[in-house]
């Protein structure tokens, strides 16, 4: 085996391409031929005349693409050593690029030979122009498979971690009229391909509602990706979602795949779609119209199979107002529209969701089960919840593991963190005013600048934005 990596002596010249190419052939004059040839277009090419040694280099992956002769020994030309090579290849490596030798009268050989995993064939003597086009396509091949192996593989892991939510919120619990709704929606939207919108209050629970879509669905053995819109800045949010080429930008070291090619296969959950900013909405209706993304820096499209569903906690009045948010883009995402009430709403179920999370608590910090009096569960159903169920959880853990003995009562549970249901409109409408009062004091110390003010505030640019529109200042 001769190994001949080269480069190219003529500095006008265009390089030659960071590539592998394996010329496996038993006739030195060919070797020879091709090795002048396409070391001006490839930084390596590889000589072979003894097609034993052939499958060491196969599972060292030794090479990008293989150029293949269909007949080794002295007289022979029905192909059959090509043949049997070639399916020697592709056993050990299915995502191998092979490019056969053959001669003119061939063809039909050949043909049968791509059938069996071959990716393109020349004929002897070859063209050398048709040649090196004919393996710089079959490199082309070789980075599609390659990327598309990576991306099952990454998905794979993604399908994983995506199975463990690790909250106790592996199912939705409820019974009450309100989540009966809410479940059969559900249940008739989720076998669909329809992309799902879920309405909300925070903390309604809008991310298990997506998962159940999910699970119900044909993509359940999929990946289920969560985006949090509201956390990417309106610079990083083409980089995030379609992906970008090492280069494109000062911080680009290496290629990225975007959420929306991470998913493919899969369900994309974009959370808090309404605070996508007007400038970047446009950018997404066309990517969900075409169903392609073109990463930052590249120049061509890449095609996206997902299940889309999206959440916000906007009202609807919100979204339908075209000032805030793209009517084209809304009719695109909420093919099916699923609202889920808040927890003053559903109030039967505050004890079956207590004693879910008391339990699923107990557990996790290896405690023993805990009770709920009477008094305390009474107290608890007359809250008005105002964080709805991710506040319950939050109270139910840190009661959980603070109580003395196994009953929890009223001093377990910070109930002055909520408000009786009496008491709701008064205390939101207070803690507007102690927001506002704070974001105002936050824009004057950092000289209205909406970065630091955000920085400050631990908030957003995104969510600072929101609430200086919602308190008009």
């Amino acid at each position: 085996m001769d190994a001949d990596t080269c480069t190219f002596p003529d500095s006008m010249a265009k390089p030659p391409l960071d590539a592998r190419i394996l010329v496996v052939d038993d006739n030195e004059d060919i070797l020879q031929a091709a090795r002048l040839l396409l070391k001006r277009h490839f930084t390596g090419v590889v000589m072979l005349n003894d097609p034993a040694q052939l499958s060491a280099l196969v599972k060292a992956r030794a090479f990008d693409v293989l150029l293949l002769d269909m007949n080794f020994a002295s007289g022979a030309d029905g192909g059959e050593e090509g043949l049997a090579t070639l399916a020697e290849v592709m056993a050990i490596d299915p995502e191998a690029v092979v490019v056969l030798v053959t001669a003119h009268g061939d063809v039909e050989l050949a043909v049968e030979a791509m059938k069996k995993g071959a990716a393109d064939f020349v004929t002897k003597p070859w063209e050398n122009e048709r040649l090196v086009a004919t393996l710089m396509a079959a490199l082309n091949l070789r980075r599609s498979r390659r990327e598309a192996a990576e991306l099952r593989q990454r998905n794979s892991g993604l399908v994983a971690a995506s199975h463990g939510v690790g909250t106790g919120e592996a199912e939705m619990i409820g019974t009450a009229p309100a989540m009966q709704q809410v479940s059969a929606a559900i249940r008739r939207a989720a076998p669909t391909e329809a992309n799902v919108l879920i309405l909300g209050e925070n903390g309604t629970g809008k991310e298990l509602a997506a998962r159940a879509v999910h699970r119900s669905s044909g993509r359940a053995s999929e990946v289920f990706l969560r985006v949090d819109l509201g956390a990417l800045s309106p610079q990083l949010f083409e980089s995030e979602l379609f992906g970008h080429r090492r280069g494109a930008f000062t911080d680009a070291r290496s290629d990225r795949t975007g959420y929306l090619r991470a998913a493919t296969g899969g369900t994309l959950f974009l959370d808090e779609i309404g605070n996508v900013p007007l400038s970047l909405q446009s950018k997404l209706l066309t990517v969900l119209e075409r169903r392609e993304v073109v990463p930052v820096g590249a120049e061509k499209p890449e095609p996206i199979d997902v299940r889309l569903i999206c959440a916000t906690n906007l009202a609807s009045q919100h979204l339908a107002d075209e000032t805030r948010f793209r009517q084209d883009l809304l009719y695109r995402i909420n093919t099916v529209e699923i609202t889920l009430p808040p927890l003053r709403q559903r109030r039967e179920d505050i004890p079956l969701l207590l004693e879910h999370y008391a339990a699923f608590y107990a557990q996790k910090y290896n405690l023993p089960p805990r009770r709920f009096s009477a008094a305390l569960l009474e107290r608890l159903m007359n809250w008005s919840w105002p964080g709805n169920i991710r506040a319950l959880r939050h109270a139910v853990e840190r009661a959980v593991i603070l109580c003395d003995g196994d009953l929890l009562e009223a001093g377990d549970f910070p109930l002055s963190d909520a408000a009786p249901a009496s008491q709701a409109a008064p205390e939101t409408s207070r803690l507007d005013e102690i927001e506002k009062a704070a974001v105002i004091r936050a824009l004057e110390q950092n000289h209205n600048n909406v970065s630091r003010a955000a920085a400050a505030l631990g908030l957003t640019r995104t969510s600072l934005y929101r609430r200086i529109e919602k308190y008009g200042l």
